[in-house]
């Protein structure tokens, strides 16, 4: 699709298509949002909201004056924690959802209440009292955020690209297709433009331009997509670093806006600045810590439907249970356990198969299996031995290792991380079935190789649950 035609503030036309180098750039002179005061308004909202449910809940518990004064104290706890949670998860506001991010700032404001009330009287409210007001401001903090978002979604983010090159093509295109995200290119300076960006979004003049188109299209965001001469566009928006943008990489653009990163412009340097984060200790031991109960939980839960799976099984020749070697952690194989799904001779010609939709090797009843997840329980187990987690990238066979290392760039390193039962891949993308799928999907394991957490793990298995029950992205 094409981007819609942008007006002056006079009402004349301005036309869609970019001049070519040498041609005097377009003006733009749309006002900028105030995206300070809507900021303030929100706040505003939310804290009156945050100080009604709290009095509500404690007014009973204490003299009006004194309720007063608590819910105060409540109300501004609550903000302050919801929006350092904010921060914290900017750049997976979208992956965590309202909800989730509504029930971590109930339970961490919780936490900040009760260690304060150690030192400030006002908020001994006792145990219940407090659960409930954290409950409940919780919830009416999240119901407040999702009514704004639909009454009054934010405008979206004005986008100057710097580069013209294919990069800057693929995200223009990127971002035609999803409106969704939130962002909407304004202008692009470069030397040289891609013949592909044709009439998608306005020419602002050369390299050199940038201080001037900065000031003409007054954008929120800056996208450095240049190979080369970075120094130098760095030193130019120093000139005008107070007209109010920000700035960021072509990878961190995709981060935010769709949830990946840019597979075929990724370098070498990207990855090292993420093996330092993901060499904590704390954070393996806590992720190993989570994956342990969840798959506890997991197995206790599903217990009863073990003897339904082997009756749907075992109606058909062969084993109950599937074993099949897969690429672990540092390309080290393991053994992944699997409810047989398919038949025995599934593979008798000795060649590896991707799965097909509609496959004819899938055993009666296997296809639901399959649907469902359920054909993947058993890998609980291999997440008890510590061979894979409970979200990471899908571990794939060696037998496609060398095609897809081939076709695939930085394929590899997915193995930075133990292969998971579900992953953030499975919940954005569908089956992948030859290299243009993996591919696909590798975008969005690199995407969680640089933003994993246990919040980000939560929320990834609570929507594990309804592509579940939907039965997508399983063949």
């Amino acid at each position: 699709m094409r981007f819609p035609t942008r007006t002056h503030a006079a009402g004349h036309p301005v036309a869609a298509a970019p001049a070519p180098p040498g041609l005097a750039p377009r003006r733009e002179t749309r006002r900028p949002v105030d995206r300070s005061a809507v900021a303030w308004r929100a706040l505003a909202g939310r804290l009156v909201l945050l100080w009604l449910v709290a009095y509500l809940v404690l007014r009973d518990t204490a003299p009006p004056g004194l309720a007063a004064l608590q819910a105060g104290l409540v109300a501004v706890v609550f903000a302050a924690v919801g929006r350092r949670i904010e921060q914290a998860f900017r750049a997976m506001t979208f992956a965590v959802g309202v909800p989730t991010a509504a029930a971590a700032t109930a339970a961490a404001s919780l936490l900040v209440l009760s260690v304060a009330a150690y030192w400030v009287p006002a908020l001994r409210l006792g145990h219940a009292p407090l659960a409930l007001v954290a409950a409940v401001t919780g919830l009416g903090s999240g119901l407040w955020e999702a009514l704004v978002r639909r009454a009054a979604p934010p405008p979206p983010r004005r986008v100057l690209i710097v580069g013209g090159g294919e990069a800057t093509a693929r995200l223009l295109d990127d971002l035609a297709r999803d409106e969704a995200a939130g962002y909407e290119p304004v202008a692009v300076v470069a030397d040289e433009l891609h013949p592909r960006i044709g009439e998608a979004v306005p020419y602002a003049g050369a390299l050199e331009d940038l201080p001037a188109a900065v000031r003409r299209y007054a954008p929120d965001l800056v996208v450095v997509a240049v190979a080369t001469g970075r120094p130098q566009v760095f030193a130019n928006l120093l000139e005008v670093a107070d007209a109010g943008f920000q700035v960021t990489g072509l990878p961190e653009m995709y981060e935010f806006a769709f949830g990946r990163l840019p597979v075929e412009d990724l370098t070498s340097a990207w990855f090292m600045s993420v093996l330092h984060a993901y060499q904590r200790p704390s954070n393996q031991a806590a992720k190993r810590a989570f994956d342990v109960v969840v798959a506890l939980v997991g197995l206790a839960v599903t217990l009863p439907l073990y003897p339904l799976v082997a009756a749907v099984v075992k109606r058909t020749k062969g084993p109950l249970l599937y074993r099949q070697v897969r690429l672990g952690e540092h390309g080290r194989l393991f053994t992944m356990i699997k409810f047989r799904s398919m038949r025995v001779d599934a593979e008798a010609s000795g060649q590896a198969q991707w799965a097909q939709a509609d496959d004819p090797r899938v055993i009666p009843g296997g296809r639901l299996l399959r649907r469902l997840r359920i054909d993947e329980l058993p890998q609980l187990w291999n997440v008890l031995r510590g061979e894979m987690s409970i979200v990471g990238p899908r571990p794939e066979r060696p037998e496609f290792l060398e095609q897809l290392r081939t076709e695939v760039p930085f394929w590899t390193q997915r193995h930075l991380l133990k292969p998971g039962v579900t992953g953030w891949a499975q919940i954005r993308s569908g089956y992948a079935a030859d290299a243009l799928g993996t591919a696909e999907k590798l975008s969005y394991d690199l995407w969680y190789l640089r933003h994993r957490n246990l919040v980000l793990d939560l929320a990834i298995c609570l929507k594990t649950l309804p592509r579940m029950v939907l039965r997508r992205g399983a063949r």
